[in-house]
């Protein structure tokens, strides 16, 4: 089993690895400054060149690159090659009907192939492996970023995309699929529904789940596991970037290892922009060193997270990122506290016969901010407590108070039926702020 798909990078010393990267940033930030506007203008701002830049530490002088930056240049406006050498263009959801476009030279989508194998091979899949894609293709990068890496490895590939639950759950089975790549969300999705066919999944060929595109906790981890029989591991990537790929976890599960070699990561401050050190939790900025149609310098991913660069015990000297705790965006401010909904979540998976599908709706009323959470319980405990009020107000009770002692704030809690919240086939959206509606 090749758990390790690229050793030489993967496993490079990392006085080696850093050497390679500031050698790929200078010549990145070299070949920007010559060919793109947007860098060469914000360069000159700051008085910079690409003499500036004589160590890793000097990154932290150069300016950030922003959604807004990509939404200001849309379509061309940051694209480093000729217009002929585009092969491929992917989008992420934008605002006014514009979308945060992603640009690929011929290079680039070898690049992406190639992380995804090395995430992939992460996990242990080979060439025997029956891997069942279940994110969506098409200008969301999920789908095709897992199947080009499953065919790098040589395994077969199931483009089953999203929806028809029913149909996937039946195509696991048939075809045999040992290795699944969805959103932890849909990950549910798909057991509950297997459990509505009398299909035990956890009796399946299905061994290994890779899953993204959404923060979800350790505790919605061991749930997925339990329900669908498998190793569920973490993989991180964005659009704009290169899309999945950019980090995945090793069986280890103590972090995402981030593909150094072709993306420096930093942690800033997200309100200040400042660097923060190893261990702090802060936002994920990302720097392109190989990208080739459009590199992006520091861009802020808007993601929360932490670095640890120890070394990991699968042998990768690669720094690890931990679990998306949150995005800067979906933080809410409510009577001063700031919290993230990975944070409720944790608190609500800790009660047994609650399921992880909930949502947080914030109002206002009058000049105050109230907060009302709705979470499901589960099939057993609903049929179980049927009619007995008290007990689910003495659960409502006990979720409130844990919630009020772990954050420091107060909110409603309603428990409701399984299977009345909303699912989705792709991000599932938790938090509903109706307080500027």
């Amino acid at each position: 089993m090749k758990a390790v798909w690229d050793p030489q990078h993967e496993k490079m010393p990392r006085p080696e690895l850093e050497r390679l990267q500031l050698r790929r940033l200078q010549a990145k930030i070299g070949q920007l400054y010559e060919i793109v506007p947007f860098y060469r203008r914000t360069l000159r701002e700051l008085e910079l060149t690409p003499e500036s830049l004589k160590s890793l530490g000097d990154l932290a002088e150069l300016p950030f690159t922003t959604r807004q930056d990509l939404r200001d240049n849309y379509p061309y406006g940051m694209l480093a090659t000729a217009p002929e050498e585009v092969a491929r263009m992917h989008a992420s959801s934008g605002t006014a009907g514009k979308p945060i476009l992603s640009l690929y030279s011929p290079a680039d989508v070898d690049l992406w192939t190639e992380m995804m194998a090395r995430t992939l091979a992460a996990g242990g899949v080979t060439k025997a492996d029956v891997v069942h894609v279940a994110f969506s293709y098409g200008l969301f990068t999920g789908g095709l970023g897992f199947h080009y890496g499953a065919e790098r490895i040589g395994a077969a590939v199931v483009p089953a995309s999203s929806g028809h639950a029913k149909r996937q759950v039946l195509l696991m089975q048939d075809l045999g699929s040992t290795v699944l790549c969805c959103t932890p969300s849909y990950a549910l999705v798909l057991a509950e529904t297997a459990m509505e066919m009398g299909v035990d999944l956890s009796e399946s060929r299905l061994r290994m789940g890779f899953l993204g595109a959404e923060s979800w906790t350790d505790l919605m981890r061991a749930e997925i596991e339990a329900k669908l029989g498998i190793i569920a591991l973490d993989s991180y990537g964005l659009t704009e970037v290169i899309g999945p790929g950019v980090s995945a976890e090793c069986p280890h599960k103590d972090g995402m290892h981030i593909f150094e070699d072709h993306f420096l990561p930093e942690i800033v401050d997200p309100a200040s922009g400042e660097p923060l050190p190893y261990g702090q939790s802060g936002e994920l900025v990302l720097t392109t060193l190989t990208k080739d149609a459009m590199p992006l310098v520091r861009y802020r991913t808007g993601d929360i997270t932490s670095l640890n660069p120890e070394p990991c015990p699968c042998g990768r000297t690669l720094v690890r990122m931990s679990k998306i705790q949150g995005r800067t965006d979906d933080m809410l401010t409510l009577r001063g506290v700031k919290l993230f909904p990975s944070q409720i979540e944790a608190i609500l998976l800790r009660f047994e016969g609650i399921d992880p599908h909930y949502q947080i709706l914030v109002e206002r009323e009058g000049m105050l901010e109230e907060l009302e959470i709705r979470v499901e319980i589960s099939k057993v405990v609903f049929e179980e407590l049927l009619g007995e009020t008290r007990r689910l107000q003495s659960i409502e009770r006990a979720i409130r108070a844990e919630i009020e002692s772990v954050l420091g704030i107060t909110a409603r809690v309603r428990l409701v039926e399984p299977g009345s919240l909303e699912r989705s086939e792709h991000k599932t959206k938790h938090v509903f702020d109706r307080r500027q509606m």
